[in-house]
């Protein structure tokens, strides 16, 4: 008779860029035919995943209930993708509304196993409640930070400091991080540059995020300790946690299905290309820059003589998942001109981006540098020009470009204005055979290379990454053989 598997139930917060390394953490999983994997989320993105998973995957997706129309939010927002900006940290506070839900389905799970306890509970850094309920059912419990250990630590340091309150510079350092340099003012998101620490987006950051993960058993990180050594040592300091790095987790090729074009168009497109000669822009499926900025960029792209494909969406001030109006947002005959010319292709919402980055043709990515994105290309050894717009991006620049090599950054924030002429001389520096840019490619490589090294599975012979995840997996058994976690039902 077969030994019965160890559950491992699986929760992200509501957004693509959160549920995708979530389900490739657990398709990897899943491939040690070890656990099952219990994958929860609400109706309209358990939906969506079922479309996504392979066919001859054993995950089991459970539905928790929610209603967006009850937290002020449109009929079916679920996801935060489908929001506009403005309404983000609604969705975030009314996820507190899943926490009776979540217990209810783990109490189910237990007494549906005969009083048998999930291994463990991995949940989202923005859902830290979660660590309430672990510990009242005895369950070992991780959250799984999505972002990368450098730009994760100085975003918590900067909600939990708010270091520019406490100087009349522009500069600053923060006061537990000093090892991450110093800081500017631009390089802050909106509601992070306003608050006082009073405001309720403030409040929750403090209350119901950043103060359960030092509760937790553990923390996974979606990177490679050899490359972010620095914020992942910050955690391990400040927390006094196991930290994991356990990335890149990335969902293969071909998982999305709601391309705004082909793979075949982009590849049949790419391979007309000489090697390293196309530029690709993008700023991911939640981040959009000015209408002034737009029509910089497209004069940028037409003028710098380079191939590039542009992923648009509407600028700041519109829905950004509505129609693409090239008319009214890009110069005149832009659209018809790069089509004409075969020199540009310009992709409406969404484009397969692994794909594009993977292909021999590809030289840079001009990116928001959100992490999933950084990963995706340095795992393909692609230099980037860095546009950060929101979050932790700015973080993330300044971990590439002062502390890897391996990007240049263009511009700095939502509004901040840029001319065509800096975003041409950037691309030029990056993508022309100048000592820069051949530096920056020859270290893109560099961390291709140790990022395949790093989720080297051969047998004995495995990469940090891997023995990582194969520690994390041993503490939880470990401390539920030991019996640390028996505690009734």
């Amino acid at each position: 008779m077969a030994e019965k598997k160890e559950s491992i139930v699986m929760f992200p917060y509501m957004a693509q860029g959160h549920i995708n390394p979530f389900l490739a953490l657990a398709l990897r999983i899943e491939k040690r035919n070890k656990y099952t994997i219990i994958f929860v989320n609400t109706p309209l993105n358990i939906k969506k995943l079922r479309s996504s998973l392979p066919l001859n995957s054993s995950i089991h997706l459970l539905e928790i209930p929610f209603n967006s129309s009850d937290h002020d939010l449109p009929p079916n927002s679920e996801n935060l993708d489908s929001l506009p900006h403005h309404l983000f940290p609604s969705l975030l506070k009314a996820s507190l509304s899943l926490k009776p839900h979540f217990r209810k389905l783990i109490y189910n799970l237990i007494h549906q196993e005969n009083g048998q306890k999930p291994l463990c509970i991995i949940s989202d850094m923005f859902l830290g409640w979660c660590i309430e309920i672990a510990q009242e059912f005895g369950i070992f419990h991780s959250i799984f930070i999505t972002g990368g250990g450098f730009g994760s630590a100085c975003y918590y340091s900067f909600w939990l400091n708010l270091p520019h309150r406490n100087t009349d510079s522009d500069e600053f350092v923060l006061p537990d991080f000093p090892e991450a340099s110093t800081f500017h003012v631009t390089q802050m998101s909106e509601p992070l540059r306003v608050t006082d620490g009073s405001d309720s987006i403030s409040v929750f950051h403090r209350e119901e995020l950043l103060c359960h993960w030092s509760k937790v058993d553990g923390i996974l990180f979606n990177t490679v300790e050899e490359i972010d050594k620095l914020g992942l040592m910050y955690f391990r300091r400040k927390l006094g946690r196991q930290v994991w790095s356990i990335g890149p987790v990335i969902l293969s090729p071909g998982s999305r299905r709601d391309f705004g074009v082909s793979s075949e168009v982009c590849k049949n497109w790419l391979d007309k290309k000489p090697s390293y000669s196309v530029l690709y822009v993008s700023f991911g499926s939640q981040n959009t820059i000015s209408a002034w900025n737009m029509m910089q960029l497209a004069m940028a792209l037409e003028g710098c003589g380079k191939n590039f494909i542009w992923v648009v969406r509407p600028p700041l001030g519109f829905d950004i998942n509505s129609e693409f109006r090239a008319n009214e947002w890009l110069p005149q005959g832009f659209e018809e001109r790069i089509k004409d010319s075969g020199r540009g292709l310009l992709v409406h919402k969404w484009a397969p981006q692994v794909e594009i980055l993977s292909h021999k043709s590809l030289s840079t990515f001009l990116s928001h540098c959100g992490w999933n994105s950084v990963l995706e290309s340095l795992s393909h050894g692609v230099p980037m020009i860095g546009w950060p717009v929101a979050a932790e991006q700015f973080y993330n620049v300044k971990l590439l470009e002062d502390m890897i090599g391996v990007c240049v950054e263009v511009a700095r924030g939502k509004r901040s204005e840029v001319f065509h002429e800096d975003i041409m001389e950037k691309i030029k520096l990056v993508m022309n055979e100048s000592e820069k840019g051949k530096e920056m490619r020859g270290k893109a490589l560099q961390v291709k290379a140790i990022i395949n090294n790093a989720i080297k599975d051969e047998g004995n012979s495995k990469g940090s990454s891997m023995d990582a995840m194969d520690q994390f997996l041993n503490a939880a058994l470990n401390l539920k053989t030991k019996g640390k976690f028996n505690n009734e039902v």
